[in-house]
């Protein structure tokens, strides 16, 4: 049970994070002073990408729900919508600029999603909310490190 309270105060945290940076000033000085790595993207592009990572944060949310439900089905759809398939379906003008070092984290991330998705199955609720919190290590690596401009 502290395992599943842990994750949804680690998703709150992030949620609450995301919003407070989508409040922020987005000024040229802000922007200039953010050292995190741009993704090159054009606007098509990040648009493209940046549903997928709205995706990746509802399969979280899927996720956590499931635990908070104790429902092992509702985990496993949520995180199978954002593991392998995904990868495999972003548009190769978005994966050719994607830098190595992206490819690193966002890799084993999908991974991960399909791992849990097959932890569902057989792991208790405190095992599966551990997991989740190392999925979302991963997840809070990458936007520590890129940006999308």
């Amino acid at each position: 049970m502290k395992y599943i309270l842990k994750a949804i105060f680690i998703a709150f945290v992030i949620t609450s994070c995301l919003s407070q940076a989508a409040a922020e000033d987005t000024s040229t000085e802000n922007i200039a002073a953010d050292p995190r790595i741009s993704l090159g993207l054009n606007a098509a592009e990040k648009a493209e990408f940046l549903s997928e990572m709205r995706q990746m944060l509802t399969s979280i949310q899927g996720i956590l729900a499931g635990l908070g439900e104790k429902n092992p089905n509702l985990i496993a759809e949520s995180a199978r919508t954002s593991g392998n398939r995904m990868a495999r379906a972003t548009p190769d003008s978005v994966r050719q600029k994607l830098p190595q070092s992206f490819k690193d984290i966002g890799g084993p991330t999908h991974m991960m999603f399909e791992e849990l998705a097959i932890r569902a199955e057989t792991d208790d609720m405190d095992m599966l909310a551990s997991f989740t919190s190392e999925l979302m290590q991963q997840c809070l690596s990458c936007h520590a490190i890129f940006k999308t401009d």
